[in-house]
């Protein structure tokens, strides 16, 4: 699927301080990913990429992800048509995760399978009281009974 092939990691002052982009995936042969709004700066996902992900990604510069729940590449917005095009991506100091800034497309501009702009769109109340009580902090964009008809 693609032609990227990623360099072998070299030194820690190469990898920490050098201009070669050396991921380090896990034992899994994943590495995180961070996904941002190229616009806004709100993290929209959290995934994980394969090397067929990440080289799949940078080609067509449209994000691609590894779903382990499906076992399989996932190219967002391939059923809800809500694409990120990848507009930058970074790493950090030791190349073991991913940050990646993306223009957010579709009618719903949402990232989350569960309608909302964010996958992040709960956050936790007063972290004083001790409940654990989730407060909701967006709107729904879309109904994903909807858009995602099951097979």
């Amino acid at each position: 699927m693609s032609t990227y092939v990623f360099p072998a990691r070299t030194t820690t002052a190469e990898i920490e301080l050098g201009t070669t982009l050396q991921p380090k995936f896990g034992a899994d042969g994943l590495i995180p990913c961070i996904t941002q709004d190229a616009h806004s700066g709100d993290v929209l996902m959290f995934a994980f990429m394969n090397a067929e992900a990440l080289a799949h990604t940078l080609k067509t510069k449209k994000a691609t992800y590894w779903s382990r729940s499906r076992n399989k590449l996932w190219v967002k917005g391939e059923e809800s048509g809500n694409v990120q095009y990848v507009r930058e991506l970074r790493t950090d100091c030791d190349q073991d995760v991913l940050l990646i800034k993306v223009e957010q497309t579709g009618s719903a501009n949402a990232s989350c399978h569960n309608g909302y702009k964010s996958c992040f769109y709960r956050k936790l109340g007063d972290l004083d009281d001790g409940a654990l009580k989730l407060q909701f902090t967006a709107e729904r964009l879309f109904d994903p009974a909807t858009v995602y008809k099951k097979k």
